[in-house]
């Protein structure tokens, strides 16, 4: 099972890759590329429109691939307003007695029918679901930080560093997680137990949030100098092991459904959490680190408080998952 999971979070890690080299090697048009853009004051005047645009337009495809192309797995058997208000049609008041087939031959035993939205929110169900959005908000609020961090000048708090090297950086970073997903996941989840795995890697966003004022303290004195980069890169090792608790999270809230009807239903709750706290993180951690910057908040080092403390509740919340995920 965990040899599965490892796999799942490879698009994921293969954008985290790609993503970062876009945005690091397009920005600036006008200048990097004169003979191209040299002429364009609009390239000019938004010299960061090319890379954007670049992923809108992938974002744009992918949309049109997937209306256009992919079949839809099931059909709705209660309309949004009856699986809000716990309402089951009459004809889901009953199980079938034996299992169906699909038009593509998969056997769906249909004696276990979808729960309704308020059945959904049982304790094991809230429990997956929370830990799944206390990573993530840790996981968003580090992946937004840490660019901004790399270009802010270094006498103001972060390492002065140019956008294609922290384009490298990036991208260093989202491959080492996928590679490392693929080769490491499966045998931690196997020795260590999904949530001894799931605790100790979301811990390591202490350290991380540490390095943060270190690195920069460092720098100030010495300059970019072996000991910063080493630094940086003991940081981005420590956050590509935090990955580990992607596949974690995709396990137990799988496990978590009260039955297998209610696996799509319970996953789809999970990514409500998770989208509300990928909206809060990132705005919440940045405005710490300007608030801490301007105002020189508990010495300028705010958003990493803010981090730990996010760290903090995400092990609590992690804490309450049983020891191993049920079968799935």
């Amino acid at each position: 099972m965990a040899r599965a999971y490892s796999f799942l979070p490879m698009t994921w890690f293969l954008g985290a890759t790609i993503g970062p080299l876009i945005g690091g090697s397009l920005e600036r048009p006008a200048e990097k590329f004169p003979a191209i853009f040299g002429n364009s004051s609009f390239f000019k005047e938004y010299p960061y429109f090319l890379p954007c645009a670049m992923s809108a337009s992938y974002a744009a495809m992918c949309w049109f691939v997937v209306a256009l192309f992919l079949k839809e797995t099931t059909k709705a058997q209660v309309s949004p307003m009856e699986y809000f208000l716990g309402r089951l049609r009459k004809s889901q008041a009953h199980s079938r007695t034996s299992p169906g087939v699909t038009e593509d031959g998969a056997i769906v035993d249909s004696r276990e029918n979808p729960l309704s939205f308020r059945e959904l929110l049982v304790t094991p169900v809230l429990v997956a679901a929370g830990s799944a959005a206390s990573f993530a908000i840790l996981d968003i609020s580090t992946r937004t930080l840490l660019p901004v961090y790399l270009a802010t000048p270094m006498e103001v708090g972060g390492l002065g560093l140019d956008p294609p090297i922290i384009g490298i950086i990036l991208a260093a970073m989202g491959m080492s997680a996928g590679v490392l997903q693929l080769l490491l996941f499966a045998p931690l989840y196997n020795y260590l137990g999904g949530k001894t795995l799931f605790l100790t890697t979301t811990s390591l966003f202490l350290p991380i949030a540490a390095l943060f004022p270190i690195t920069n303290r460092i720098g100030q004195d010495k300059g970019l100098n072996s000991l910063v980069w080493f630094l940086v890169g003991l940081q981005i090792l420590l956050f590509v092991f935090t990955s580990f608790a992607l596949g974690v999270t995709l396990i137990y809230v799988n496990s978590a459904a009260p039955n297998r009807a209610s696996i799509g239903a319970t996953n789809g709750l999970t990514q409500i959490l998770i989208s509300v706290v990928r909206a809060i993180g990132p705005s919440a951690v940045n405005s710490a680190f300007a608030l801490g910057i301007q105002k020189h908040v508990m010495g300028g080092h705010l958003a990493y408080w803010v981090m730990a403390g996010m760290a903090a509740i995400s092990l609590a919340v992690v804490s309450a998952l049983p020891k191993r995920p049920s079968n799935i």
